[in-house]
């Protein structure tokens, strides 16, 4: 089944810049499981939104990737701020091309 997560993080955009290139740096190609990953700024920080192929593939890349390159990047300090997590059960996702586009 497929799963879904907003986070809302009150941290500045630069914080989501600078792991967005890190984690693409260190996943160039396809990352296992995800379908649709969506960031944007808001007046509190950044929002971000993903599509996975289940729960567990985004445990494990969080886990894997993301918690990793958080840690360096706050050197080994809590993050700036802590999200907000809404799971949601995706529907009628349609994806007409697969380009990054960063």
């Amino acid at each position: 089944m497929t799963y879904g997560i907003v986070m809302e993080v009150p941290a500045p955009i630069e914080f989501y810049d600078a792991m967005h290139a890190e984690l693409a740096r260190r996943a160039p190609d396809v990352v296992d499981g995800l379908l649709l990953h969506l960031a944007r700024q808001t007046g509190a920080g950044f929002q971000i939104v993903e599509v996975w192929e289940s729960k567990e593939l985004c445990e494990r890349y969080t886990a894997e990737l993301v918690g990793p390159v958080m840690a360096e990047l706050s050197g080994g300090r809590p993050p700036p701020g802590d999200p907000a997590v809404e799971e949601f059960e995706p529907r009628g996702l349609v994806v007409p091309a697969a380009h990054v586009f960063v």
